[in-house]
């Protein structure tokens, strides 16, 4: 119980569910409810679509109306209801009756209808505690004077994202075995189990949460600044920033941001042309902004770049979920006795993340905080930037590992898969340091009103990382076998080039590191003033 009133404990349950649904989905589809091989991949990649965009919906309703905590009980209980539904489906007679590749018979109309309808029930109750669950846990670390325990805050994104791997990892073994194994019906009534538990935890853990209040819509504040800023376009700026409009109030407290000098035009929508409009209470949002929601608007446009390096950095960490897995297929896979699957070595990347995690909190903090005056320590832009840098040398790493192992196979032999590990471990230090660092430093950078938004936006970089790296992989596939057939990346590894491919994506992620450190260094942290 207490790892279900945890909120990282709850993302694991979380992660356990939905990944004992997804990863073996496509199976389901196709041997139970008798769909074909394009419509059953079609389905999932609409629900994959589905389940990773819903957080933004789900993180403007928490910003705007309900809260995280409203949100994420809401959406618990919708994925439960879903999770119900998947597991009564395939207890039904005809969820029994295995798929003949050769002669696949319509299922069960209604079973269909129940499977479905809990699937995207499922979809949309996991993007609702995708958007709140992350900034509804570090919330909890804010004491009464608004303060952070900065490093409690960040031991929390470490836990919470290595708790979303680790359940990647169980569902993929122990659930999917279940499936296969014993009983669909029981695989799912597992992952279902999971859910009820993290919905109990979470219902449990209630009175000793720190609950938050919707700050009204941020898109409506964003277009009112932009408007704002036209209209008083024939309006000069003051030299002078304190008179610029702000609200301040001795009776409640509140927080405002500084002003920043950057964007100066933005500064128009907060330029007082009347102010009898404004002491007589007749201010309208769409001619007259505060301070504050002009440098909120600033904060989006600050991060904006630094959002689309971690697109371009998702491109080539999914490198580990796929090319990486078809090196290890041409690659010897036994060590002694023991055969290795290369989809398994993701599990050693996972235990790697773990270890740079401790050892970045255990070590580089606390030397980097004796090392600079003042104990300082590595600020999180510079961290993200050695994730990016690392990334380099992942993808060069994978290249002369490819180079050497088409070398190995023209002299008639096959190098070891343990060959491999070296760039998994790599890698690991990539994602520790520029993907968990990332979500933490969105989520600190975001403004109040903004908190979840920005956080999915986060997560979002993972999901058009993929993409992005599929479209790369098909046009350099497509391209370099109309130069030269087979191509770089053909069926059989053995007679193409991944090599060339991998050394494209390290100086495709040279250029994203230099474009992220001139970003890197010109972005302005925002300034918090608690009056």
């Amino acid at each position: 119980m207490l790892i279900s009133s945890d909120p990282a404990g709850l993302e694991c349950l979380e992660s356990m569910a939905f990944n004992g649904i997804a990863t073996n989905l496509v199976v389901y589809l196709r041997s139970v409810l008798h769909g074909g091989i394009a419509s059953s991949a079609s389905t999932v990649s609409l629900w994959y679509g589905t389940s990773f965009f819903v957080p933004m919906l789900g993180a403007a309703i928490a910003d705007t109306c309900l809260g995280n905590y409203k949100t994420i009980l809401i959406s618990l209980i919708m994925y439960l209801i879903g999770m119900v539904l998947i597991t009564v489906a395939t207890f039904l007679p005809s969820a029994s009756i295995l798929c003949d590749v050769n002669s696949c018979l319509s299922s069960n109309g209604t079973q269909t209808v129940i499977f479905f309808a809990g699937l995207y029930l499922t979809a949309v109750g996991c993007g609702g505690v995708r958007s709140a669950l992350l900034p509804f846990g570090a919330n909890q670390f804010n004491n009464e004077n608004g303060l952070v325990d900065i490093k409690k805050r960040r031991n929390f994104f470490s836990s919470f994202y290595i708790c979303v791997i680790f359940g990647v990892i169980t569902s993929g073994t122990i659930i999917v075995w279940v499936q296969e194994n014993v009983s669909w019906a029981i695989g799912y009534g597992v992952a279902t189990t999971c859910i009820g538990l993290a919905l109990l935890g979470f219902v449990v853990g209630t009175p000793i949460f720190q609950h938050d209040e919707p700050c009204g819509s941020p898109v409506k504040s964003i277009f009112q600044v932009i408007v704002a800023s036209f209209r008083n376009m024939s309006l000069e700026v003051p030299a002078d920033s304190s008179l610029l409009y702000e609200v301040r109030s001795n009776h409640m407290q509140r927080t405002i941001l500084a002003h920043s000098d950057d964007f100066r035009f933005l500064d128009k929508a907060a330029v007082i042309s009347d102010p009898s409009l404004v002491y007589g209470g007749c201010r309208s949002s769409w001619s007259l902004c505060t301070v504050t929601e002009v440098e909120e608007l600033k904060i989006l446009i600050r991060l904006l770049p630094i959002w689309v390096t971690g697109i371009f950095f998702g491109a080539a960490i999914s490198q580990m979920h796929t090319t990486f897995i078809q090196q290890g297929t041409v690659m010897n896979t036994r060590i002694g006795s023991l055969s290795i699957p290369p989809a398994s070595l993701y599990s050693f990347e996972v235990i790697c993340v773990t270890l740079w995690v401790l050892a970045v909190n255990k070590v580089l903090v606390p030397a980097t905080r004796t090392y600079f005056a003042n104990g300082a320590e590595l600020t999180q832009l510079q961290r993200i930037g050695i994730g990016r840098f690392l990334m380099i040398f992942a993808m060069a790493m994978a290249a002369l590992l490819e180079t050497k192992r088409l070398q190995s196979v023209q002299e008639g032999e096959l190098l070891s898969i343990v060959w491999q590990l070296p760039q998994y471990f790599v890698i690991a230090g990539a994602e520790c340091f520029a993907i968990i660092t990332q979500l933490e430093f969105f989520h600190g950078q975001a403004p109040d009103s903004m908190k979840s938004i920005l956080t999915a936006f986060a997560l979002l970089t993972t999901a058009l990382g993929n993409y992005l790296s599929s479209a790369i992989i098909t046009l350099i596939a497509g391209v370099t076998r109309v130069w030269h057939s087979p191509g770089w990346i053909p069926d059989d590894l053995n007679k193409g080039h991944l090599d060339y491919y991998y050394w494209c994506l390290t100086a495709h992620s040279l250029v994203n590191f230099v474009v992220y450190l001139y970003f890197a260094s010109k972005y302005k942290l925002k300034k918090v003033v608690i009056c």
